[in-house]
């Protein structure tokens, strides 16, 4: 059972079926639906589990979400794709109910020296750490925190509504599976989603949905703040993709990315 201390998590694991919990509940359906983000997440944590290796990196997670399951029991199947010296790759499956519902891809690069010519890249952010940076007057949720780096003049509840690039910090308050801890990788993996709302929101509300992300990971992230700068959104036709840099408190990251479908939010 779970400590009444800590909060409820997205998931309770019996061996290989994982259920999920109310607090795994998503937005979209009109009845009960699994959240897309905790999908990603899952397939994280149970990628690394069965497959991570110390001196592999997690450097690119793909996640495709074709189907809207509601809260059954869910299972996640792997195999690999492919084992060598300096690459590993990685499929995995997420049935909902017996019922095939998202999958995902995710390569492991082996560590090496990095070579010593400068190559360009974009500058940190020059955000406030998460300490300095005021928290939502309203939460969005409580289901994780964020603490958005507002422009002047917007207020923290509206802050998914401001023109301009968007940026913030996520953190994650809930365990995704009870009694098992986040690592770097499966707690920013947990959020990724994320990477839909604050790159592919209108200043009038959000109107896409995601049907799919990718994350990709030149190191893993220090502390439970991940930070979200969007990089770009582009769409047409009711098709749109989103583009964001990630950071820690120590600066870049990686990237995000995901393609979406128009739809209205339920309610």
């Amino acid at each position: 059972m779970t400590d009444t201390a800590t909060p409820e998590p997205f998931f309770q694991r019996n061996g290989d079926t994982f259920a999920p919990t109310r607090m795994a509940n998503g937005f979209w359906g009109p009845k009960d639906n699994l959240h897309a983000r905790v999908m990603i997440g899952l397939f994280a944590h149970v990628i690394e589990q069965q497959h991570g290796e110390p001196d592999l990196q997690p450097a690119r997670l793909t996640v495709d979400l074709y189907r809207l399951p509601d809260l059954a029991p869910v299972t996640v199947a792997t195999r690999i794709v492919r084992q060598g010296g300096r690459i590993k790759v990685i499929e995995a499956e997420l049935f909902s109910g017996g019922v095939s519902s998202a999958r995902a891809s995710c390569q492991l690069l082996r560590r090496t020296q990095q070579p010593e010519a400068p190559i360009w890249s974009r500058p940190a952010w020059d955000a406030p750490p998460p300490e300095q940076t005021p928290p939502a007057e309203k939460p969005f949720t409580e289901k994780w925190e964020m603490r958005p780096i507002l422009p002047p003049g917007v207020t923290a509840g509206h802050h998914l509504r401001a023109p301009g690039p968007r940026r913030t910090w996520l953190r994650e308050v809930r365990p995704l599976v009870d009694g098992e801890a986040y690592t770097p990788f499966s707690r920013i993996a947990t959020g990724i989603d994320y990477t839909s709302p604050t790159s592919n929101a209108a200043e009038t509300g959000l109107d896409f949905i995601n049907s799919d992300v990718t994350l990709y990971l030149y190191r893993l992230p220090v502390g439970e703040w991940v930070g979200y700068e969007v990089a770009d959104h582009q769409s047409a036709e009711g098709v749109a993709v989103g583009h964001c840099a990630l950071h820690d408190i120590h600066g870049p990251v990686g990237f995000s990315s995901c393609a979406a479908l128009a739809q209205k939010r339920r309610g």
